[in-house]
């Protein structure tokens, strides 16, 4: 496939063992990038699933739900690392493989009923995602379906996520290479 074929594989990244799976060198590329957006674009625009915005995960996520949120004509609403947002805001502490971290998002970002589509680059273990989700169950949004340009199926997110009643898509995966 054209866009798995332009995300390069970093090996011992962050840590030896580690095969990282680099989206840069995918949006880098005007096609690769153009590629990821006009694919998604051509998901949602359907309206088969029905959200009312984007919320991207922090920081890949801006780069692919914003400009998706442009080609849909949606709203974009970013879920931060702690300390980054000015305003009121609502945090959620998750898991990570050495430790803990924290997402915020503001308090107005949507309302009670608000449907989501979630979006991010990569799917790995889930954490990040079922913290992000966790944030907007607690503004009273509902997750319409995750989006991620890469899974890794090995590493068991996606099941985790089917398991707690959420839908995932990804554009490419990863298995055992």
């Amino acid at each position: 496939m054209p866009i798995k074929s332009r995300i390069r594989t970093v090996p011992d990244y962050p840590k030896k063992g580690i095969m990282f799976r680099d989206i840069t060198t995918l949006i880098k590329d005007p096609v690769g990038f153009r590629l990821v957006i006009d694919s998604l674009t051509q998901r949602y625009i359907t309206g088969r699933i029905k959200f009312d915005v984007i919320v991207g995960i922090e920081s890949r996520g801006f780069i692919i739900g914003g400009a998706l949120a442009y080609t849909l004509g949606k709203g974009f609403v970013p879920i931060r690392k702690k300390g980054k947002l000015p305003a009121e805001k609502v945090s959620q502490e998750y898991a990570l493989e050495y430790g803990m971290d924290i997402i915020e998002m503001h308090t107005d970002s949507i309302g009670k009923g608000t449907r989501v589509l979630l979006v991010d680059d990569l799917l790995a273990t889930g954490g990040t995602a079922t913290a992000s989700a966790a944030l907007i169950e607690k503004l009273g949004g509902k997750v319409s379906e995750m989006c991620f340009i890469v899974d890794l199926p090995e590493v068991g997110g996606r099941k985790k996520l089917a398991a707690k009643g959420y839908k995932v898509f990804a554009l490419t995966e990863f298995e055992g290479e």
